[in-house]
């Protein structure tokens, strides 16, 4: 099978992630449990055992919480540091006294946020750094200064971006010597237009799709790993009550049992083997912190490895809701 991306930098062969936003408790300033350490403690013993080494971060999930019993999670087990891959984002600044809720992606704030990252996960070192929404005062001089302070400094190895688009990217690359690895995006069964954006090309169904034009293949082109957030579409195709379900839904949910039924497999498998199946090795960043349901993830590797074309296309097109052009 083909590699994806990070495997091939040689940072991560870890097909699925677990996202740590559930991590920690309420969004408040108040402090974690030690009952929200031990269900970070589960939650993160279940991914390693369905083969899943890498974490996914932001210094905002849970006020920060969520990397502080991450953190604690670690300081009990000093040698699994070495053996997973932690990524982290910064740039989104919550309101308070002096602004709205905004976008930061000066050199000090990401050079602050990041020393507060690393304080809070209690380690030496990120893995990946993410900025976190695209800022439109960006000035990319100063965000490649602080690319190079951070991996000169040692405390980040590899650098990316979250909900950005082909432009902004180049951007970014334009003024910084170290590559862009890595772009998060929301995308599932549910969230379709990455694809159909392709598909509508000179069809009039293409004017209402807001996909960045020729970002998949951008980003296929330049060895950059997209990794897939809310990938299990909140559970709309694997169980959850997720009230009125539409028309292309509530087939594409029956469908999705059928074929889980079928291949003795769970419907999460199903959904995220689907995603994972598209050429550009989508890395889903799943966000659950029940242990059984990231358990219930773990075969979707071997899922898209198997899922033929016909399979593929059976799901994309339910999903759509009606026929291809």
């Amino acid at each position: 099978m083909k590699k994806m991306p990070l495997e091939k930098r040689n940072v991560s062969d870890s097909r699925i992630i677990l996202g740590c936003m559930g991590f920690g408790g309420t969004w408040d300033n108040s402090s974690a449990s030690d009952e929200e350490v031990l269900k970070a403690e589960r939650a993160i013993n279940a991914a390693l055992e369905s083969g899943m080494t890498m974490f996914d971060h932001a210094d905002i999930y849970k006020r920060g919480k969520a990397e502080e019993v991450f953190g604690k999670v670690l300081k009990d087990r000093p040698g699994l540091r070495e053996k997973i891959v932690i990524q982290s984002k910064c740039g989104i600044r919550f309101a308070d006294e002096a602004a709205p809720g905004r976008y930061d992606f000066s050199k000090n704030h990401i050079l602050d946020s990041v020393d507060g990252i690393l304080q809070r996960l209690s380690i030496d070192y990120l893995d990946i750094l993410l900025l976190h929404r695209p800022d439109p005062l960006i000035e990319p001089e100063e965000v490649a200064e602080a690319f190079l302070q951070l991996k000169t400094s040692g405390k980040v190895r590899h650098f990316g971006v979250s909900n950005m688009n082909r432009g902004q990217i180049d951007l970014i690359q334009a003024y910084s010597e170290e590559p862009i690895i890595v772009n998060q995006l929301e995308m599932s069964l549910n969230k379709l237009d990455w694809i159909d954006q392709g598909v509508s090309v000179n069809q009039a169904a293409g004017k209402a799709s807001h996909f960045a034009d020729g970002l998949m293949e951008h980003s296929i082109m330049n060895n950059i790993q997209i990794q897939a957030w809310s990938p299990l579409a909140k559970g709309v195709f694997t169980g959850k009550d997720s009230g009125q379900l539409s028309e292309a839904e509530s087939k594409t949910r029956k469908l999705v049992e059928q074929m889980a039924a079928e291949k003795e497999t769970t419907t999460e498998a199903i959904v995220l083997g689907w995603l994972m199946r598209h050429p550009a090795k989508i890395q889903p960043v799943i966000g659950t912190t029940n242990p059984e349901r990231i358990k219930n993830c773990g075969d979707a590797v071997r899922q898209s490895e198997i899922m033929t074309r016909e399979e593929w296309y059976r799901l994309y097109v339910s999903a759509r809701g009606n026929k291809l052009p």
